[in-house]
């Protein structure tokens, strides 16, 4: 898993059918240290949307074979958001708090 925040949507009327009812959003990774940072600006990519995160949001995502849905339409994904993170603590320090 990595943390990312989502920063765009995107939009497509066309797409495999398994894909209907989800939203596809466009997550930057984040560094974990003393606060979030972004990786690289260069390393965005979309994101199945499986919890309902919106623009903002720091977001936990899995990859690769762990993303894929598998029921009756084996929806063909590559990343996918399985949590909205509310805070990172690191030791005592919190990275993060969304509040």
């Amino acid at each position: 898993m990595e943390i990312g925040r989502v920063v765009g949507t995107v939009v497509s009327t066309v797409k495999s059918s398994g894909l209907n009812s989800f939203k596809l959003l466009v997550v930057t990774p984040l560094a974990v240290g003393e606060e979030l940072t972004a990786v690289d600006p260069k390393n965005t990519y979309v994101a199945i949307d499986l919890i309902g995160a919106g623009d903002g949001d720091i977001v936990l995502v899995t990859k690769g074979s762990a993303a894929r849905l598998s029921d009756a339409t084996n929806v063909p994904t590559d990343a996918a958001i399985i949590a909205v993170v509310d805070t990172v603590q690191l030791g005592s320090q919190n990275a993060y708090s969304k509040t």
